[in-house]
């Protein structure tokens, strides 16, 4: 069988999140090197993103955050199970250790998943065109039901499902993130009969974990998509017909974020300040990763193109 045709979407994650970042994805995006983006409604800089995204016909989805920052809706600014003392979510970890522990409210969750659309809605003039979850939250237990029944309501026919091909042939990784890595899968997988109950869709192939910041090379990246050009797992939604294969390849481009500039209303993180935004970038762009892809028979879209 001939080498099947890739079809991946390249998304940008966490649009919003400064101006700096703002301005690393749109330069991105420009050069060739994205094709989509998520966007955090409660990020500082979000309301410049989607006059961005606008200006210059970016395809945009919303990127869920249940994890950094302030709550969208206003009533679970006060009191809440999905925020600390200080009003802020419980942040990446936090909010999976209280999930764990049966304290987090699942009607709060879908308010704040359904005030987040509408912010979205009110920032871009649309729904979004697909919708996954900051730091992988929208495939954790319980809450993936209530994300399922929220895309499903408002007709958004596309997520993510984080199961990479190759994950744990990366023996480099740290330990840490290997171990957050698999839980991740675990939890995508689970969350795959939930989705396709609701009549959701994602790409065949999911590529992102394992080249996250310093981890992104040309090199790293087709080692990558080998995987994508491999018959399609059985977890997906769709087939490989006509030999094509549908992909979303998860990236963080960007330039440093100024320290007290950025977030969603706890300032920027480290990583956010950190040189591997303008790694990813300079990557992202750089001329022999768009020669491979010619090579490897890989076009760049949108979900609106799978």
């Amino acid at each position: 069988m001939p080498q099947p045709r890739i079809m991946l979407v390249v998304t940008g994650d966490d649009f919003g999140y400064c101006p700096k970042r703002n301005q690393g994805i749109v330069d991105c995006f420009l050069a060739g090197g994205i094709s989509s983006v998520s966007l955090l409604v409660n990020a500082s800089a979000a309301k410049q993103a989607s006059d961005l995204a606008k200006r210059h016909s970016i395809p945009i989805g919303l990127h869920a955050n249940l994890t950094e920052g302030i709550p969208v809706c206003q009533d679970l600014r006060q009191t809440s199970t999905l925020t600390n003392e200080c009003g802020f979510f419980h942040g990446k970890m936090g909010f999976r250790q209280a999930l764990e522990r049966h304290q987090l409210s699942m009607e709060q969750v879908e308010q704040e998943l359904r005030d987040q659309i509408r912010l979205f809605q009110e920032l871009t003039g649309h729904l979004p065109h697909h919708m996954d979850g900051h730091q992988h939250v929208h495939v954790l237990p319980e809450v993936r039901e209530v994300f399922a029944q929220v895309l499903s309501d408002h007709r958004i026919p596309y997520t993510r499902v984080p199961v990479e091909p190759g994950l744990h042939s990366c023996t480099w990784l740290p330990a840490h993130l290997q171990s957050f890595y698999t839980q991740v899968e675990k939890d995508a997988l689970d969350s795959v009969p939930v989705f396709r109950r609701y009549g959701i869709r994602w790409p065949d192939v999911y590529l992102g974990l394992t080249t996250v910041g310093q981890n992104m090379s040309v090199s790293n990246l087709q080692r990558a998509l080998s995987y994508a050009s491999k018959p399609v797992v059985s977890h997906t939604m769709s087939s490989c017909e006509d030999n094509v294969v549908t992909a979303e390849l998860m990236v963080h481009p960007g330039y440093p974020s100024h320290p007290q500039e950025g977030g969603c209303g706890e300032g920027p993180d480290d990583f956010s300040q950190s040189d591997d935004r303008r790694h990813e970038l300079s990557v992202l762009v750089d001329p022999s990763l768009l020669a491979m892809f010619r090579q490897e028979r890989v076009q760049i879209c949108a979900f609106k193109d799978l």
